[in-house]
Order: structure tokens, then sequence, then C-alpha cells
């Protein structure tokens, strides 16, 4: 389930491709891509102040399944926030992104996790409560810093790649950082276009990243590894 953003769900493929172990064509993974530009955008959505989105999502749900699709990913956080309709839409799994960075989460050291993450994903709470549910203490962006990265966000979204970009990307990761945070959560899927680990001074967990690795497992029918 893709289009939200549309760059962001072409290197989500890209990394796909990459981390398959495959020497011809057919040793690849079959899949699906419903790149929908119709889906209305998903902060105004979840503030109130837009469409509501749950239906064009819910609805890619259903072409993918009919489709033939054997489970689902979504490569957007935000719109995670409407994973009980995608779910109650249809009668394969749909991998939650939020679930698959708390796996990961969990796996590593630290108390205080910075969360770098778009304001409905924020508005929606998806990563703070399930942090604190892991135990773990979220750390976000005050507000100024938050507009930001707004503002860098949909820049990208909008084909920049400047170093000014790049630059306001890394210093808002820095922020956190002296703040407190021992692990930075990149809970946006257009982040990594512009910042890796080699980044930041602390480990950055890259949602994207992760999502590829448990979709490349499932999909190779290694359930151990999708664990």
């Amino acid at each position: 389930m893709g289009g939200m953003g549309p760059e962001a769900t072409v290197d989500f493929m890209a990394r796909v491709l990459a981390a398959t172990d495959a020497a011809t064509d057919q040793e690849h993974i079959h899949m699906l891509v419903d790149h929908n530009p119709r889906v209305p955008d998903r902060h105004a959505s979840i503030s109130g102040s837009g469409p509501d989105a749950a239906p064009e999502v819910a609805a890619m749900a259903q072409r993918l399944e009919r489709a033939g699709a054997d489970f689902l990913v979504m490569v957007c956080n935000t719109a995670h926030a409407y994973t009980r309709e995608i779910r109650a839409a249809v009668n394969i799994p749909f991998i939650s992104i939020v679930d698959v960075v708390m796996d990961a989460v969990r796996s590593h050291p630290g108390d205080c996790i910075g969360v770098m993450a778009a304001d409905g994903c924020l508005q929606a709470g998806l990563y703070q409560q399930a942090l604190l549910s892991a135990g773990r203490e979220p750390l976000l962006w005050n507000s100024g810093e938050q507009a930001r990265f707004m503002g860098l966000l949909y820049r990208i979204k909008a084909g920049e790649r400047s170093p000014e970009v790049r630059s306001g990307l890394q210093a808002l990761a820095a922020s956190l950082e002296f703040s407190g945070a021992d692990l930075l959560l990149a809970a946006c899927t257009e982040i990594p276009l512009l910042l890796g680990p080699a980044d930041t001074g602390v480990t950055l967990l890259s949602s994207t990243d992760l999502l590829v690795a448990r979709t490349v497992a499932l999909a190779r029918g290694d359930y151990a590894a999708a664990v």
C-alpha cells in the first residue's frame, strides 16, 4: 500500500529488491503495489481539518486482497492510524510498521527514545502509546522543531534533495540526542531518503528498512526471521 508519499514507496520497493538474495528474475519477490495518489492528506484527516482518509486506505487494502496478495504492508507511518479500519476490511494479515519498529526497539538498550515523526503520526499517538506500553519514554521535538520538520518533509515530498534539507534533518536529530535520546526512530518513510545511520550520534532505526526486512522474511516464508 503506497503513494503516501510516492518516492518513499519507490524507495521501499528498491530496498526490497536490494534485500532479496536473488540471482535470477524468478527468484525475486512478487509485489503488488497500489501506488495511490488519491488518499487524502493524512495529517488533515487525523486532525479533523480535512476529509477522512480511512475509506480510501481500506479500499486499497481490498483491491490488493482481490488481486491476490498474501499479506499487506503500508509504506506510511501516519496512515497506520487506520490500522483498525484496514484489518476490518480484509481477510489477510496487515503487518503494522509500528509493531515491526517496536520489535526492534525492544532489542536495543536505552530508556529514552527520540521519535522523528510527522504531525498526524504524533497526534494519533502511534509511537508514544507503543513506547510507553513497552516501558520506554518517548521524546518528541518542541512545537517549533516539529514545525520545521513538517516544512522539510513537504520539501522532500516535492522532490527537493538539497544539502539544506539534509542538514536540517541532521540538526533535528541532534536536538533529540542533546535532549537525552538513547535511540532515534525514523518514524516517517521520507526520512531515510536523506538521513541514514551515519548521520546521527546514536542508533537510528529506520522504519522503512525494518519493514523491508520483515516483508522479505515473510515473502520468503521465513517466519522465524519475521518475528
